[in-house]
């Protein structure tokens, strides 16, 4: 199966950080987690793969890629105009991209907010809207800092269902996250970063029940530093 993302070779540097990944794939129907302590350089991957960053070094490969932030910008319009603004970007008719939309509203349970101000939705609401609104686009791999780090619980479940559907349709989907519960609960694999470097990359269950790097295992046990 060929990869809908590969990196190479690549090398960022900003100020005495320097992120180095010799090779990384994502494929289709697969979350890969990146894991790491903060500074490690989740961020800096995530934005190299999406195309934001040039790397110094090496070189992004791969089918239409959507970046997700930690706090999603919304537009000052209404939840609706919100959810079909990448489908008029994309020369999507108006009314087609609204229809669309709307549909997609109906399954991530914003149907009953479409016509206010975006801006009034809770912080749960505001990802599940952004994540809609990036998988009406239809990436082949989609990209995500830290998407539930602000949530409750039950929000939290509600974007991770959104994860799941989205890897089962066929898409990739690369989450940067802290959260180790949230990583056995959804990852196939895992990418381990400490201090710019890849330390491990293993299936899921492999890495928490064996980590084959004693950096592995000191962070899974809280003893790991920046």
């Amino acid at each position: 199966m060929s990869p809908v993302l590969q990196a190479q070779g690549l090398v960022h540097r900003y100020g005495d950080f320097r992120l180095e990944v010799p090779h990384l794939e994502v494929y289709a129907g697969e979350i890969l987690a990146v894991l790491g302590p903060s500074g490690s350089g989740k961020t800096t991957l995530l934005r190299l793969l999406a195309g934001l960053l040039s790397p110094e070094e090496g070189q992004v490969e791969g089918g239409f890629r959507a970046y997700l932030p930690q706090t999603p910008p919304l537009l000052q319009r209404s939840v609706l105009e919100n959810a079909a603004f990448g489908l008029w970007l994309r020369g999507v008719p108006r009314h087609q991209a609204r229809a669309r939309a709307f549909r997609l509203l109906e399954e991530v349970g914003l149907e009953g907010k479409a016509r206010q101000p975006a801006h009034l939705l809770s912080g749960g609401e505001v990802v599940r809207l952004a994540l809609a609104r990036t998988l009406l686009v239809e990436p082949a791999a989609l990209l995500l800092d830290e998407p539930t780090a602000s949530l409750d619980p039950a929000n939290t479940l509600k974007v991770e269902a959104m994860l799941k559907e989205a890897a089962e349709g066929g898409r990739g989907v690369v989450l940067a996250t802290h959260d180790l519960f949230q990583v056995r609960r959804l990852a196939h694999r895992v990418v381990f970063l400490f201090q710019g470097q890849v330390v491990e990359e293993a299936p899921a269950d492999r890495f928490f029940q064996s980590p084959r790097d004693s950096r592995s295992q000191a962070f899974l046990e809280g003893r790991l530093l920046p």
